[in-house]
């Protein structure tokens, strides 16, 4: 007997506030060649509109943020018990351009069976199909079409394996947004699961800036700190934190940004991260052979 073709389910958060832009991506998940199993919106902290037929809806009385949102619709779908694989879209005006997304991240999975694929990332591509320096999930951006195993993976669009989700206890609820992808990529890594990198697999989404968002420096920083308390050896954590603080003063331009940067890095500081479980020495020299080292 042949190895069962693997189930894929897809997510998709919303905060309420695009739901044009909501629909057409329902739009363009009902258009792909090999249909999804199972679709869940959650909604992250708002009501939801009438949802096509089929695609089951979550309505949070609170904004749980992207991990928590995540974490929500990964427990929705895994008590279908028909999933394998789940794709994460939480930018409602994001859009599958193309209509091979489900088929292709199925085929990933059914040609690999003897590797422990965790972790997919798509390439997210603005509307002329350009690909921002800060989405290519390496430290060599040049090249966004290069394929291969990396050590972390786009927020915006990624498939997960189930059992991956399982055995590392899903996203970091506290982390809220920024840097919830790193947390869980390091204990994916650590797991022994692979991360690959697809540029085949694209999802298209307006050029912006992370620090669009009014609680960016602040979160970025905390969570940062909550990392390497998290997950580095202790070597490395003072390392870690002093290669990002000075690039942070190099690369921020605004006065405002660097005392909320600096705000939440004390709150890091001072505020419990959750369980420590540093990561083996194995991992850092592992993530060191695929090009970033776990200090950058």
């Amino acid at each position: 007997m042949g190895v069962a073709r693997p189930r894929v389910g897809v997510a998709v958060l919303t905060m309420g506030d695009r739901m044009p832009e909501l629909r057409a991506l329902l739009d363009s998940v009902a258009a792909q060649d090999e249909p999804a199993a199972r679709i869940v919106v959650v909604g992250n902290g708002c009501a939801l509109p009438g949802l096509p037929d089929g695609v089951v809806g979550v309505e949070l009385a609170e904004n749980l943020g992207v991990s928590g949102g995540r974490n929500v619709a990964w427990r929705r779908l895994r008590e279908f018990g028909d999933v394998d694989v789940l794709v994460d879209l939480d930018d409602d005006d994001g859009l599958l351009v193309d209509t091979d997304v489900v088929r292709r991240t199925a085929d990933l999975h059914e040609t690999r069976p003897g590797a422990r694929l965790g972790i997919v990332g798509f390439r997210i591509a603005d509307e002329a199909g350009g690909t921002q320096r800060r989405h290519v999930p390496r430290l060599r951006a040049a090249d966004p079409m290069r394929r291969g195993l990396v050590t972390t993976f786009l927020g915006g669009a990624h498939a997960l394996s189930m059992e991956m989700l399982e055995q590392t206890g899903g996203w970091p609820d506290a982390f809220f947004f920024t840097h919830e992808e790193t947390d869980l990529a390091w204990r994916a890594l650590d797991a022994g699961w692979d991360i690959l990198y697809e540029p085949q697999l694209v999802l298209q989404h307006p050029r912006t800036s992370p620090a669009r968002h009014a609680v960016y420096h602040r979160m970025t920083a905390r969570n940062r700190v909550w990392l390497a308390r998290r997950h580095l050896p202790a070597p490395l954590v003072p390392v870690y934190l002093g290669v990002w603080t000075v690039l942070t003063v190099a690369r921020t331009r605004s006065a405002s940004g660097l005392r909320a940067w600096f705000g939440g890095f004390a709150e890091g500081l001072r505020t419990d991260p959750g369980p420590r479980r540093p990561m083996g020495w194995r991992t850092v020299a592992r993530m060191t052979s695929l090009g970033r080292p776990p200090v950058v």
